[in-house]
């Protein structure tokens, strides 16, 4: 991506908070209808004309999700207000994704013309998937990475095309029965993405889904499988929005990272869900011998987010990070933070949050390392820190480190402030307005942070950050 200048990238990122705040009249030709069953499960597997063992994977699923309670002994409460009996679990055009931008139903299209996806796909991407509620509408790659055997498709896709590369990591790195959330995924799931790199490949320029919700009283649950062979490396850029709605809607994805010997994944999500989502994403890497995985994630927005991307680090030398924002407004929940598994020696992992909260917003960081008493010269560093702006603003903060092998090395640091008022008044002495006062300080609290962003990256995040604090003035 260095190959990129500023003003390109600053054009191609053009994003407002409010810019996904549309929708267009409901057109679907296959409906599961309302609540979650057997005969809901069936009726997607049937549409989507799966191999037997898929459906069967699906009702296993549903009897555990039907079988675990709800997580709200620790979680927040506010998950009492899904109604699963009032979801509608698939809605799709019953079109193939189209290879051609012009072969994309126009409503479809003009949503993503809207969102600036074209533009982004042109001047900075190696490919692009749009999906549009449960199935991809758009999606292609660039001629020269197909023929160096490297696979974007969506993971309805993958599975039918792909079986013998798809099926033996497919529910590996997240079980089935890893948590309730993920067992909804596994019984329902459609769309997301299914990568595969080879050997050797090195994906110069990042690829991007952007999952879009437009109905009301839905339930989006993409599925999406990165598997990076031996040595290659990729980037993969993730964005989501749905229009505001009076009613709930839930967005509950699975996605797994296998970075095989020497690998290299980097996964960056930028999500501006509106305020009436429910954002329950189950997030895990593996990172074998000498591989990294990396997770670049950006939270605002959604009524309630839980997120807590993880690495195991299976393999020696491996290396695991988690990078993460997350900017909690009036009503809203960012419940985020990260999980580090350590298998095997020399393994190193890093963890780094920072949490806004504005108003009567409220954020939590959950985090996990677990180093096993066999393990040797493993080393993890963690660090937590939370600003708030307002009086009412609330932050909390559950480390979990468990250590017990030899030269082992963990360190941890956390922190909260608040902005000052006198900060404040300092600032707009000297002409800024009382929001750009706030947005000057809430940037310079991620700026280290955003430092070791892309720039493309930083440059979104930081227009997101802007809208916010303007909004949250007067």
């Amino acid at each position: 991506m260095s190959d990129i200048d500023t003003t390109q990238q600053d054009e191609a990122i053009n994003v407002d908070t409010e810019k996904g705040n549309f929708k267009y009249p409901e057109n679907y030709e296959y409906d599961a209808g309302v609540g979650l069953n057997e005969d809901t499960v069936k009726y997607i597997s049937k549409v989507k004309e799966e191999d037997p063992w898929i459906l069967d994977f699906r009702l296993k699923a549903l009897e555990i999700f039907n079988k675990k309670p709800m997580p709200t002994n620790w979680a927040d409460k506010d998950l009492e207000n899904i109604h699963f009996d009032k979801i509608r679990y698939y809605l799709s055009k019953g079109q193939q994704p189209a290879r051609s931008w012009d072969d994309v139903p126009d409503d479809v299209k003009e949503t993503f013309e809207r969102l600036g996806i074209p533009e982004q796909e042109r001047k900075f991407l190696a490919g692009v998937e749009a999906q549009f509620d449960s199935e991809a509408s758009y999606s292609r790659m660039k001629e020269d990475l197909e023929k160096e055997g490297v696979i974007f498709v969506g993971s309805t896709e993958g599975l039918a095309k792909y079986p013998e590369i798809f099926r033996p990591y497919f529910g590996k790195v997240i079980p089935t029965s890893d948590n309730k959330f993920a067992a909804l995924n596994s019984a329902t799931f459609s769309g997301g993405s299914f990568i595969y790199v080879p050997k050797g490949v090195k994906l110069k320029q990042p690829l991007q889904a952007y999952f879009r919700i437009n109905a009301e009283n839905f339930g989006q649950f993409e599925r999406t499988l990165i598997i990076a062979d031996e040595g290659s490396e990729i980037t993969y850029m993730e964005g989501c929005t749905a229009p505001k709605f009076e009613t709930t809607t839930l967005h509950s994805a699975v996605v797994e990272l296998v970075a095989l010997k020497g690998a290299k994944i980097q996964y960056i999500t930028v999500q501006n869900w509106s305020s009436n989502v429910f954002n329950l994403v189950t997030k895990r890497g593996m990172a074998d011998e000498g591989a990294e995985v990396k997770w670049i994630d950006c939270n605002i927005g959604s009524r309630l987010t839980m997120k807590y991307p993880g690495v195991v680090l299976k393999g020696q030398g491996a290396r695991g990070e988690v990078l993460s924002i997350a900017l909690a407004n009036d009503g809203q929940h960012q419940d985020t933070g990260a999980k580090m598994i350590h298998m095997a020696d020399n393994t190193t992992s890093n963890i780094i949050s920072k949490s806004i909260s504005i108003g009567e917003g409220r954020s939590t960081y959950r985090g996990q390392v677990h180093m096993p008493k066999h393990l040797k010269n493993c080393k993890n560093n963690t660090e937590c820190d939370a600003l708030l702006i307002n009086t009412n603003s609330r932050t909390d903060t559950y480390p979990a480190i468990t250590t017990r092998g030899e030269n082992n090395t963990v360190q941890h640091e956390a922190s909260v402030s608040k902005v000052s008022a006198e900060q404040i008044f300092y600032m707009m002495q000297r002409g800024l307005s009382e929001g750009e006062a706030m947005s000057l300080a809430v940037n310079g609290f991620v700026n280290e942070l955003m430092k070791a962003f892309p720039m493309e990256y930083s440059v979104e995040l930081k227009r997101l950050i802007d809208m916010e604090m303007e909004g949250s003035v007067g």
